[in-house]
């Protein structure tokens, strides 16, 4: 294995299945679920909560071939990009299965990124259809921020026209979600 493939796999390591676990822990511990600002637009009903936990399944894959910037000889082998697949099943409000794809990169003094598409079909609070997770994550020196929010226009069936954010929290290496949305009333 080169040392570009082993950095990429060690930034999947570092930010995937343990890492990340632990870093969206401390990215959402004690912060409260989002709120949409000024209520629900019309015809939407009011912000609404599904809680539940979820199990994660993360896989390795081979590191991302985005090549070396021009100019940058000498540090392509420390900035190989990690991906690792997800296979999360979801419990609670939310009864769904999702699959996710993920792009990690991170360095040894505890900063990195992420970025990651989900998506996830199932039941929310009983509404059938499918609906896209955009995960954004940034960790600066050990201190985490993180957004998890559904695509706009992704909600599909009875989920059509879904917005909302989820806020994961992890403790005791269980899994957990609070997700705030609104969907329009149904007819």
């Amino acid at each position: 294995m080169n040392r570009g493939a082993r950095s990429a796999t060690s930034a999947c390591a570092v930010l995937g299945a343990l890492g990340l676990a632990a870093w969206v822990g401390a990215a959402t511990a004690g912060q409260p679920p989002a709120q949409s600002p000024g209520g629900a637009p019309k015809g939407m009903t009011m912000p609404t909560h599904a809680t539940g936990t979820f199990e994660v399944k993360a896989t390795p894959q081979p590191p991302a071939g985005l090549g070396s910037p021009a100019g940058t000889a000498g540090i392509a082998d420390s900035a190989a990009i990690g991906r690792t697949s997800l296979e999360k099943h979801f419990h609670g409000g939310l009864e769904a299965t999702s699959t996710a794809e993920m792009l990690s990169w991170g360095t040894g003094v505890g900063s990195g990124a992420y970025v990651a598409i989900e998506r996830v079909g199932g039941t929310l609070q009983g509404r059938a259809g499918t609906f896209v997770l955009q995960h954004s994550g940034t960790m600066e020196r050990g201190v985490p921020s993180l957004a998890v929010t559904v695509v706009p226009d992704s909600g599909t069936g009875q989920l059509t026209g879904l917005a909302g954010r989820m806020d994961i929290q992890i403790a005791g290496g269980k899994h957990s979600y609070d997700f705030a949305y609104t969907l329009p009333e149904t007819p």
